[in-house]
């Protein structure tokens, strides 16, 4: 080969190389994609066994999926302690993508404490934080601090919450919130219960959904499947991997995310550890 030829094929590998290069570093992360929603799965709340077995059912099928994330919802554990801990971060260890967690009533107490806050971020790591993803935009809420106030907990936290709205918004994010409480049950009117949250901020967080254009609001606690809609936001209340009180079988949603929507449906567990 002559060296004008052997310059002209150089070249043309190079452009290829350098396509394929420009092609993944703009393609990576986008749309469409898809992630995992799980919700409590509660090491101990439907035998310690048998919720570990789920668990670990849980990553099997979802590595066989796929996905490209996966959202736990929250009560983590049933009873936070060293040992349980270290048994999540075990079983959840064996996903093949990342996995977000959510801080639950179960693992942060019905009624916070800087220890117990304390105790779960020593453990797992943050209890509210935002990422990105496709060019969405991902919340993770502390709704324990909406529940019951921890002083200047709730007030850095709220604080937090309207910046990283404005900041999403201003970008023209779509944006999914997550936490472990459902706004509401059944009505945004109906009155706080051990399920819900208190009446005037489950309004304000309403009213800064609509302003900021949430796409979609994940939570779990409740053990039953709830799919409402509140002025065009989802809001959905998935199934648990410990125990459901409404006779649904354990498992988990997938999601399917492109430019302008999500969809999501149910995945049961293939195989109900005894």
């Amino acid at each position: 080969m002559n060296p004008e030829m052997q310059k002209i094929r150089l070249l043309f590998l190079a452009s290829l190389y350098l396509g394929f290069i420009f092609f993944h570093s703009c393609h990576r992360g986008q749309v469409p994609f898809t992630f995992v929603q799980m919700c409590d799965p509660q090491l101990g709340m439907g035998g310690y066994g048998h919720d570990t077995a789920s668990l670990s059912q849980v990553v099997r099928q979802v590595n066989e999926l796929d996905a490209d994330f996966v959202l736990i919802c929250g009560d983590l554990v049933h009873h936070p302690s060293d040992s349980s801990f270290n048994d999540f971060r075990d079983i959840t260890a064996g996903f093949d993508m990342p996995v977000y967690l959510v801080a639950g009533n179960h693992d942060v107490g019905n009624s916070p404490s800087d220890s117990s806050l304390r105790y779960f971020r020593e453990n797992l790591g943050e209890d509210y934080y935002d990422f990105t993803y496709g060019g969405w935009a991902f919340v993770i809420c502390n709704t324990q601090l909406w529940k019951n106030s921890l002083g200047e907990e709730s007030v850095e936290h709220d604080r937090w919450f309207r910046q990283v709205l404005i900041r999403y918004s201003g970008r023209s994010k779509p944006m999914v919130v997550v936490g472990h409480h459902p706004l509401f049950v059944r009505d945004p009117s109906e009155e706080e219960a051990y399920f819900n949250l208190p009446s005037e901020k489950r309004k304000e967080i309403l009213d800064l959904f609509v302003e900021h254009g949430i796409k979609a609001y994940l939570s779990g606690h409740k053990h039953e499947t709830l799919l409402n809609n509140y002025m065009g936001i989802q809001l959905v209340t998935g199934e648990s991997t410990s125990r459901n009180f409404d006779d649904r079988p354990l498992g988990f949603r997938i999601w399917e995310v492109t430019r302008d929507s999500l969809r999501n449906h149910f995945v049961p567990l293939e195989i109900h550890p005894e």
